[in-house]
């Protein structure tokens, strides 16, 4: 199943902008996360990060490395808390063949561009992307520039009131 936005934004755990930034999305995925129950109670406070994480396939799974949920302080004192630990990425067979596919065929990476909360359960938003050249990073700059200085342009045109 592929999404074209997370849920409602009042739901959004973490947002991986930079992901925007270095990568071409082309295709994104909602996959579910495997968690421990202190996980969820930071996620819950606000304590998770996804800008560093990325996907990898091994074994037929898809896993997610790189992601920080920082534990509580009144965590669990029989638990020891690893906030960068490896997490199990809960996907659909048919889904999982498509992205060992384009990874490892096509050249793909698999990036995390969301966290956020749908029906109780924490999902990640999966993008299968390419990496940007550095004229390219330029270019989406200047065209953001563009669309930022033409929309002033026509507010000091059309002021409300």
């Amino acid at each position: 199943m592929t999404r074209s936005k997370p849920a409602a934004t009042g739901t959004t755990i973490a947002l991986n902008k930079r992901a925007r930034h270095e990568y071409h999305i082309d295709d994104r995925f909602e996959a579910g996360i495997a968690l421990e129950g202190w996980e969820v109670k930071s996620l819950r406070a606000g304590k998770g990060q996804i800008t560093e994480a990325y996907a990898i396939v091994k074994g037929g799974e898809i896993f997610l490395f790189g992601a920080q949920v920082q534990p509580l302080l009144s965590a669990s004192t029989h638990v020891v808390p690893e906030a960068r630990r490896t997490r199990k990425l809960l996907l659909h067979r048919d889904e999982i063949a498509r992205l060992v596919g384009a990874v490892e065929r096509k050249g793909y990476t698999l990036v995390p561009t969301a966290m956020y909360w749908k029906n109780n359960r924490v999902k990640v938003e999966l993008g299968l992307a390419k990496g940007k050249q550095s004229h390219d990073k330029r270019e989406a700059e200047k065209e953001r520039d563009w669309q930022r200085e033409k929309q002033r342009a026509l507010r000091a045109r059309n002021p409300k009131g």
